[in-house]
């Protein structure tokens, strides 16, 4: 197993890492909306909560040698899901046409009063 770490996603704030990398495989932990130089909360509407925290997603997965291309499945962690639509529409856009398998949650809470959290599991590129 090897740690993952991107100075360009947000640091750890407990005892987590922000990925782990087995056997071909990058586990990719809940991404909140955070910007990762400024460590700015960013509690702006849910269509930019969701870019962010995809964002932050996408900078581990580089990191860990991987892509959003690359990504087997997708937790999505959303405090209302009437906002479901509005989300799976910049989700839409990050991933294009690749489609991993995904579940929804929804929650009542989140951390720092988010609105969603995504977490992913992918594949690494091979050199």
């Amino acid at each position: 197993m090897k740690e993952v770490l991107s100075n360009d996603a947000p640091q750890p704030a407990g005892h987590y890492s922000q990925a782990i990398e087995h056997d071909g495989l990058v586990y990719v932990s809940g991404q909140l909306p955070i910007k990762p130089k400024s460590k700015e909360k960013y509690v702006g509407s849910i269509e930019e909560q969701t870019e962010q925290a995809l964002f932050n997603l996408e900078a581990i997965l580089i990191k860990a040698n991987s892509s959003k291309n690359h990504v087997l499945k997708v937790t999505v962690y959303i405090s209302d899901i009437a906002l479901w639509d509005r989300v799976n529409s910049v989700y839409a856009r990050f991933f294009g046409d690749h489609r991993p398998a995904r579940a929804i949650v929804p929650t009542r809470e989140l951390h720092f009063g988010f609105q969603i959290e995504i977490e992913a599991i992918a594949a690494v590129i091979n050199n």
